[in-house]
């Protein structure tokens, strides 16, 4: 069978790959500490499964518009005002399936083959094969734990090009929890602005911040920067909804003209009845969040205790999301080697820095109850302390 270049060019989502082989190993009946993926284990708020009960029971179930319904689309309007300070216009707002595919729509009708896309790594995995699909060539910024895995105004000034198209920015990160603050994302704005370049904000973990850090959105902290920003968001995380998929993009009106466009041949809309479910979630989901947030940031300080014991791992204390990303440099494998050994030999599951473009670093996910974290990691140590 002859397969389209495209195709051949990406690989498998590593976390998803993960978490597969940790379900295998748990289908054998083996007792796997999973600690893969990026999903919260809270149930999603029993009200947003009423207003999805409720849109079911009305036959809430026909074709929708493709951005979304209007009273969606406002809802959203009125989330980015009242979290982040935001004046977006329902025509400003298309919704997704998942942030994801807002992420994979926006790329693919602003980039060209040869277009160069500014990633700084470690980054989430899915960054650089999308940008791959859509023929641009992925830039990539390195990082690491000694700066906070933060890009500098001067790294992000050294590798813009006569080709740069387009900066990603993810913050809270996916995978190391590191967030920027408003400052910091000033001086990438007057870069960008004063190089005409586009940004692409992924503000996913927006609600999930601990230590008293509050989360400054992109366009809050750059103004003069909107009509040139992609600004994608969504539920699964902050609102326990990852196989909900609802995400959604705030952009200029010409931009969410063209993702229309393409979502409309793609799957032409967010389902119905999730719609109506989300519309709950972004209005009246407050006090849930706030109480997962809590102990997520409870996790997050026993995950990186345990870690930080480990003789060898060096770990940073991330000010976002709900992952760890531990520093392995010091063990004489791999990344790579070293999570297929804490898979076979102590059952515990984690996913290695080649896949965020971070060798020798380790993502742990703490989105899971303390117990489990707390074996997870006394197991990890066990077995790296053999090395």
């Amino acid at each position: 069978m002859k397969f389209s270049d495209r195709i051949l060019k990406i690989k498998p989502s590593a976390t998803l790959k993960a978490a597969a082989k940790a379900r295998e190993l748990k289908a054998k009946g083996v007792q796997v500490i999973d600690f893969t993926v990026g999903e919260p284990d809270f149930n999603t708020p029993e009200k947003i499964k009423e207003a999805c009960k409720k849109a079911l029971d009305e036959n809430f179930t026909r074709y929708a518009p493709v951005p979304g319904f209007p009273e969606l689309r406002q809802s959203i309007c009125n989330y980015l005002k009242r979290e982040f300070g935001l004046a977006y216009k329902p025509e400003e707002i298309i919704a997704t399936a998942g942030a994801k595919h807002a992420i994979y729509a926006a790329l693919q009708v602003l980039i060209n083959p040869g277009d160069e896309v500014i990633i700084p790594a470690p980054y989430w995995v899915s960054f650089y094969d999308q940008v791959l699909l859509t023929g641009g060539k992925p830039v990539v910024i390195k990082t690491d734990d000694t700066t906070g895995f933060k890009m500098t105004p001067r790294q992000l000034e050294q590798n813009i090009g006569p080709k740069t198209k387009l900066l990603i920015l993810n913050t809270p990160s996916n995978p190391t929890g590191s967030c920027y603050s408003g400052e910091e994302l000033k001086k990438f704005g007057d870069i960008c602005a004063g190089k005409n370049i586009l940004v692409l904000s992924d503000e996913i973990y927006a609600k999930l911040t601990y230590d008293g850090f509050k989360h400054v959105s992109f366009v809050t902290a750059c103004p003069e920067m909107r009509e040139k920003t992609i600004l994608v968001n969504g539920a699964s995380k902050s609102y326990a909804m990852t196989g909900w998929r609802i995400g959604f993009a705030a952009a200029p009106k010409e931009i969410i003209d063209k993702m229309q466009i393409l979502q409309s041949q793609e799957v032409t809309s967010v389902p119905t009845f999730i719609m109506r479910a989300s519309i709950t979630a972004f209005n009246d989901c407050d006090k849930e969040v706030e109480a997962m947030r809590r102990e997520f940031e409870k996790r997050r300080d026993v995950a990186f205790a345990g870690l930080s014991k480990i003789k060898g791992v060096t770990c940073y204390k991330p000010s976002g999301a709900f992952y760890l990303f531990p520093n392995v440099k010091a063990f004489k494998k791999s990344s790579e080697e070293i999570a297929e050994l804490l898979l076979e030999e102590a059952h515990v599951a984690v996913v290695s820095g080649e896949s965020f473009g971070a060798p020798g670093y380790l993502r742990v996910s703490y989105a899971t109850d303390i117990p489990s974290i707390e074996m997870g990691i006394d197991k990890m140590k066990k077995t790296l302390e053999k090395l």
